[in-house]
């Protein structure tokens, strides 16, 4: 073999496992993204009413 062959190697997965898992959405990835969304929604809403408001307007 050459250097410019290159050959995978055997996946463990069958044909159709392969294709049902690349036609099938990120749900991992949604997960996580879902996640950082509520923590920065949270992360906002206790500066803004827990640290901004209160101090009231700029004197």
């Amino acid at each position: 073999m050459t250097e410019d062959e290159y050959t995978p190697p055997p996946s463990p997965l069958s044909e159709a496992e392969q294709q049902v898992a690349l036609e099938s959405s990120p749900r991992g990835t949604w997960a996580i993204l879902f996640i950082y969304g509520i923590i920065f929604i949270l992360t906002w809403l206790y500066f803004w009413y827990g640290l901004f408001v209160p101090a009231g307007a700029v004197s």
